[in-house]
């Protein structure tokens, strides 16, 4: 019989489980076909705090470095576990409060063109938040000005129940989040996305896509090692040209020669 310390080491070696509801195809990175939905500790992580950060109708802030999942998990989590609540708002370099009353009128799905007058597009945004809990959702959030923020606190605090609005921003972007004064009090949470770890690797890859199922664990160290460097937005990208070389040599596996191949096309990282 297992002791404990042996039930728990065999089980840090096991894969990670498939989400019960996959993400949609959209939302992985190149709409990777036949991707899977792995609940890794990230998505874990965003799962729990954007359940208390919805129960709370407060700020959320995740960060974390380009492509470890910041992004993806968010839209996963909203999307299967508050279908009805997820708000993206899909803003530019330069968004203005204009530009998020905008996006606000439109993601709601209010009638007619915006009004101009900012109270008047303001009434009908708050009675619409107000018919029950949302999460406004902001990628690239470091990208605003201060007077988004203001206007993000403005729709919190107005609201009787307050508001949940998550920002996505990068490591760089942290500074700027954590300038604003306002989120020191109405954030629920500040999370940081890492990349995958070393043990992680074979645990995760091996089930994200079918084209991994049966690569050894030294293989898949060996590409992270080389070329993805832990991050999911990465292996999506390496197997999503490993497929296209797949179809184009006639092969159905990869072997070593292929994949070093594909990741020297590929990874302009490393070039001067």
């Amino acid at each position: 019989m297992l002791t404990e310390a042996a039930l728990r080491e065999e089980a840090a070696t096991q894969p990670f489980p498939l989400a019960d509801t996959p993400a949609p195809k959209e939302l992985h990175f190149l709409s990777l076909a036949e991707a899977r939905t792995v609940v890794t500790p990230g998505l874990t992580e965003v799962r729990h705090a954007l359940a208390e950060a919805h129960h709370q109708q407060r700020f959320l802030c995740v960060l974390g470095d380009a492509g470890v999942g910041k992004t993806f998990a968010v839209h996963t989590t909203a999307l299967t576990r508050f279908p009805d609540a997820h708000l993206l708002l899909r803003l530019g370099a330069r968004p203005g409060p204009d530009d998020l009353r905008a996006h606000l009128h439109h993601t709601l799905g209010l009638k007619g063109a915006p009004p101009t007058d900012p109270a008047a597009i303001d009434s009908l945004i708050r009675r619409a938040l107000s018919a029950g809990p949302r999460i406004v959702v902001v990628d690239e959030a470091d990208r605003m000005p201060d007077a988004c923020f203001e206007y993000l606190r403005f729709l919190h605090d107005d609201l009787p129940g307050g508001l949940c609005v998550v920002l996505i921003a990068g490591q760089r972007g942290e500074r700027a989040l954590r300038a604003q004064q306002m989120l020191h009090t109405r954030a629920a949470a500040w999370l940081t996305l890492q990349p995958l770890t070393r043990d992680q690797i074979p645990r995760t890859i091996a089930v994200l896509h079918p084209l991994w199922h049966t690569t050894s664990p030294d293989h898949l160290w060996m590409l992270d090692s080389h070329f993805a460097r832990g991050s999911l937005r990465r292996w999506a990208l390496l197997t999503h040209h490993v497929q296209r070389a797949l179809t184009a040599t006639g092969a159905t596996h990869p072997d070593p020669g292929l994949l070093r191949q594909v990741i020297r096309r590929i990874d302009t990282s490393r070039r001067p």
